[in-house]
C-alpha cells in the first residue's frame, strides 16, 4: 500500500468509526401524543396514573390559533415528553365542516360550559371525580392555557409549558 493510500484510509476509517459510535447514541424519540375524545375514557386513565386532564377546547377545522398551536406547541418533542409525564391529553372539538356524534357535541358543550370557555384555542389542566350514582363530575380546575402570545418566534413550546408548569407546581 502506498502513502498516499495509507493518508487516505485512515481519516476515512476514522469517520466511519465516529458515525457507527454516535449512531448508538441518537435520541430517542419524543413519545407519540394520546388525544382522547371522551371524557370518561380519559378520566379513567387520570384516575389510574393520577395525572391531571389537560383538556384542548379547539375548532380544528376552522381556528386558525388552534392549529398554530398544534403546529408551534403540540408537535414539537418538549410538549410530547412533557404531555407523557405529567398529563392525560383529552380533545374538545368544535369543528364546523365534520360532524360529532350527538353524546360528543353534549359532552363538549357541557365541558365547555363548566369552564366558561369564550374563545379559541383554550386549554384547561383540571382532575375529575365522578360520582356513580349520579353519573356527574365534580371538577377541580388547576388553571388555563392559550396561545403563548409574545413568546419568542420558533420558542412558543417553551413558553407555554413554563406556564403549564406554573400552574402544576401551584397544585402540588
Amino acid at each position: 500500500m502506498n502513502m498516499k493510500m495509507k493518508f487516505f484510509l485512515i481519516p476515512v476509517v476514522a469517520l466511519a468509526l465516529l458515525a457507527s459510535l454516535t449512531a448508538g447514541r441518537a435520541k430517542t424519540p419524543a413519545p407519540e401524543l394520546k388525544w382522547y375524545t371522551d371524557m370518561s375514557e380519559a378520566n379513567q386513565v387520570s384516575e389510574k396514573t393520577g395525572k391531571p386532564l389537560f383538556a384542548f377546547f379547539t375548532g380544528s377545522d376552522w381556528c386558525g390559533w388552534c392549529m398554530k398551536l398544534q403546529r408551534d406547541v403540540f408537535a414539537k418533542d418538549a410538549f410530547k415528553e412533557w404531555a407523557d409525564k405529567n398529563v392525560v391529553l383529552l380533545e374538545l372539538d368544535f369543528p364546523r365542516r365534520k360532524q360529532l356524534t350527538p353524546e360528543l357535541q353534549q359532552q363538549n358543550s357541557n365541558l365547555q360550559q363548566a369552564f366558561q370557555v369564550t374563545g379559541y384555542p383554550t386549554c384547561w389542566i383540571f382532575k375529575a371525580e365522578k360520582d356513580p350514582e349520579k353519573n356527574h363530575y365534580t371538577l377541580s380546575a388547576y388553571g388555563s392555557l392559550g396561545y403563548p402570545t409574545g413568546a419568542e418566534a420558533g420558542k412558543e413550546e417553551v413558553a407555554f409549558l413554563a406556564n403549564a408548569n406554573q400552574i402544576l407546581n401551584n397544585k402540588k
